[in-house]
């Protein structure tokens, strides 16, 4: 017997990104109704300070916020906006500049939401914007967030994969050189991340029977060959491989007229070949409630789609709509992976 989850108030973690862009800006306006409190708890690691510094430039704030700082996400207390202090207390805020403080700023913060996720202390985690080449600057040692998750929790392979009302779209290479595309791209990398969408699809999303398009890699899917050969040799191998493990794969689809003509919503999520591919459509058609989750991992993550914004920061016209997006996705799969598990495990929900 299993109490029913969807009645349960997670623990929702945040990490403020990088300080000097629009993450306290877009974490502060979509936390700013009370009411808001009654569905989750949230749980932001940054800075009291600089959280302060921010709600100070936000005009239209209606209600006051209620903040508690505490040590530990175990301290949270419900229905009020938790703050882990793990800055130093002369942390400064520069807005729109890109520095080296606010780079070990973004690594401490998602070290240590990290750390609690893995202790139990949060429920679900949802990162704000970082900028990664300052980071990597600063001895990250990863590209961004999805790579640092995979190492950090062990798993062989993850799916970046962006979801909204609209579409969902995973993507076979991430944050690489365009020109490295060609040569990462393979029958068993695409087959692996068709396995990951599907099993996703169907444990985080709810999808029973899930149906994935797959986009070619050269225009017009390589034209017979004559504007390349990756079509024939290696994406469609790979579709019908995907389709012999029992994963409803189609294409490769040409991917102007595949999301020109609609076709995306045929499909219940769709396979780009590379980063720009897949997200400058999706960013196109769901930018204001677009979504980044990390599928393959075996804890919660969520971002929004958008970037640092430096030059928004401090200006008050930040939209937050991505980040309360990212906030009740998160939710959302955490209860779908519940409910999924206790189904598979033959265990009653009430």
């Amino acid at each position: 017997m299993m109490g029913d989850i969807s009645k349960k108030k997670l623990v929702v973690g945040i990490t403020q990104g990088d300080g000097n862009g629009i993450g306290y800006e877009v974490i502060i306006k979509s936390l700013a109704d009370a009411r808001i409190m009654e569905s989750f708890t949230p749980v932001i690691y940054g800075s009291s300070k600089i959280f302060g510094f921010y709600r100070k430039r936000i005009h239209n704030l209606d209600q006051q916020m209620d903040i508690y700082v505490v040590q530990s996400a175990r301290d949270a207390k419900p229905r009020k906006i938790n703050i882990v202090n793990c800055l130093p207390d002369n942390t400064y805020v520069e807005p729109g500049q890109s520095t080296p403080e606010s780079a070990k700023a973004a690594i401490t913060s998602l070290e240590w939401a990290v750390r609690d996720i893995k202790n139990g202390d949060i429920d679900v985690l949802v990162t704000a914007p970082i900028n990664k080449r300052a980071m990597v600057k600063e001895g990250f040692g990863n590209t961004g967030h999805t790579e640092y998750l995979q190492k950090e929790f062990g798993v062989n392979d993850v799916a970046m994969f962006m979801i909204s009302n609209q579409l969902r779209i995973g993507v076979v290479t991430g944050h690489i050189p365009l020109k490295d595309v060609p040569s990462s791209i393979s029958i068993d990398s695409i087959v692996g991340k068709l396995r990951l969408m599907h099993a996703s699809l169907k444990r985080d999303f709810g999808v029973v029977d899930p149906k994935i398009a797959v986009l070619g890699l050269n225009p017009h899917c390589g034209d017979g060959g004559l504007l390349g050969d990756e079509e024939e040799r290696i994406i469609l191998p790979a579709v019908k491989a995907a389709n012999a493990e029992g994963i409803m794969a189609f294409g490769p689809y040409s991917p102007d007229g595949y999301f020109g003509l609609g076709h995306y919503a045929k499909f219940d999520a769709t396979l780009a070949m590379y980063h720009d591919q897949g997200l400058a459509p999706f960013k196109a058609l769901a930018f204001e409630d677009g979504v980044n989750f990390t599928a393959g991992l075996p804890i919660v993550r969520t971002s929004p789609d958008h970037g640092t914004a430096f030059e928004l920061a401090g200006r008050d016209e930040a939209d937050p709509h991505s980040m309360m997006s990212s906030i009740y996705a998160a939710i959302d799969i955490y209860r779908n992976r519940v409910m999924f598990d206790a189904v598979q495990e033959g265990k009653l929900v009430k």
